[in-house]
């Protein structure tokens, strides 16, 4: 149990989680808000999609950096001060009403949030690690609960015609010092209470390679799961609302039931993955998102294809975060290193699912474009024994017993 677990070790996890959703608040007042920050600088539609698919490419590009500078500066360094200048480029990006000033926002975002999102999922696997069971899970999830509270706050904004500098201006000035009391507690791989331990893991990383053939079924896995997320978050209101004839109002409801389930499945994730395994849980995930999938592209009308998207929640929230404890299993003594690459993939499905249902659903149809994310959600099955790499005793299946157990 937590209480029985070094103080250290309980506060760290309790501090990464608070990293996990102010990250989540972050980003969703960004992204739901962008009809709003196109309008206040003048994007034309043509041009709106450059600036998007900017963010994700630069996110690449910040987690590829992350993986050379945490070879000198430990992950938890580089989490403490990204996040609050993600914060405050936000915050820029509400106050600003240049094209230039979008520019170049946008583009400090998009690095940021490639090194936040590397350099929270190395302290997270190094801390699952040290617990000896799955809690990845559980950092996501809070990740979602920020997502959650971001959207609603970005709805109250529009609803009440908030702007986006005093809409920003509030969170940020929580989350902020939020996060940099929280970083005092942050665990690197080497605080561990083991010193034998760490001493091992130490002369692993001087030595053990990331040998990307290995590593590459889990970013095909890490792809396919942000093509299936970026369906969804992309796509849900205009298939609502144009494939299946719902309401507006009706057709705003699928990201939000999207995202409560998210949340209640990565809560409940940790559970499963102790109990049955992660490949087990991970199939199971896969399976539902394919029925989810399914159920979407077969839907007679609109309540039917909430059912849809709501088995999509339950399916796709246990496939990334146990993709990157998957990734620190298979590397031990590397974990930094293959999070980093891994973390790329995370940005190619985001910038691959949106235009190819977009493109699929124009030239075929959109009903016939939810089957493609299916099958290729559907490809973990194939990988899925992935999801039990590593050393002898740890991420095999079950838990290995913990060695920071007390009494």
């Amino acid at each position: 149990m937590d209480d029985a677990r070094p103080q250290a070790l309980r506060h760290g996890r309790a501090a990464l989680a608070i990293s996990f959703f102010a990250q989540g608040a972050l980003f969703a007042l960004l992204v739901t808000r962008i009809p709003a920050i196109q309008d206040r600088y003048g994007i034309s539609d043509g041009l709106l999609p450059v600036f998007l698919a900017a963010v994700p490419i630069l996110a690449g590009l910040g987690s590829v950096g992350t993986e050379q500078l945490v070879k000198r500066v430990r992950p938890s360094v580089v989490l403490r001060w990204v996040q609050p200048v993600v914060a405050l480029v936000l915050l820029g990006l509400g106050a600003g009403d240049r094209m230039w000033a979008a520019a170049v926002t946008l583009a400090l975002f998009g690095v940021c949030v490639g090194g936040l999102d590397a350099s929270m999922n190395m302290l997270g696997v190094s801390l699952q690690r040290e617990y000896g069971r799955s809690i990845m899970l559980g950092f996501h999830a809070a990740y979602s609960l920020g997502g959650i509270v971001g959207a609603s706050l970005a709805w109250s904004g529009a609803h009440w015609h908030v702007s986006l500098v005093a809409l920003y201006g509030p969170a940020v000035l929580v989350l902020i010092p939020l996060t940099l009391v929280a970083s005092r507690w942050y665990r690197d791989a080497a605080d561990t209470a083991d010193a034998a331990g760490t001493a091992a893991v130490a002369g692993q990383k001087e030595t053990q390679p990331v040998v990307m053939r290995l590593l590459m079924p889990l970013c095909l896995v890490m792809a396919f799961a942000y093509i299936g997320d970026s369906t969804v978050s992309n796509w849900s209101a205009k298939y609502l609302q144009d494939t299946l004839h719902s309401s507006e109002q009706l057709s705003t409801v699928p990201y939000a039931v999207y995202m409560v389930t998210t949340l209640l499945g990565r809560s409940v994730g940790d559970a499963g993955v102790r109990r049955f395994g992660a490949v087990a849980v991970v199939r199971l995930g896969t399976v539902v998102a394919m029925a989810g999938f399914a159920v979407v592209a077969v839907a007679p009308g609109a309540w039917v294809g909430m059912l849809g998207f709501t088995l999509l929640g339950f399916g796709l929230c246990v496939i990334v975060p146990q993709t990157f404890a998957a990734a620190g299993r298979l590397f031990p003594g590397a974990s930094d290193t293959a999070i980093a690459r891994l973390n790329v993939f995370n940005y190619v499905g985001f910038l691959v699912g949106s235009p190819l249902v977009g493109a699929l659903g124009d030239a075929w149809s959109y009903r016939g474009a939810m089957l493609v994310p299916m099958v290729l959600v559907g490809a973990t099955l194939h990988y899925a024994p992935s999801f039990a790499a590593g050393p002898a005793g740890y991420g095999v299946g079950h838990e290995r017993p913990s060695t920071v157990d007390v009494g």
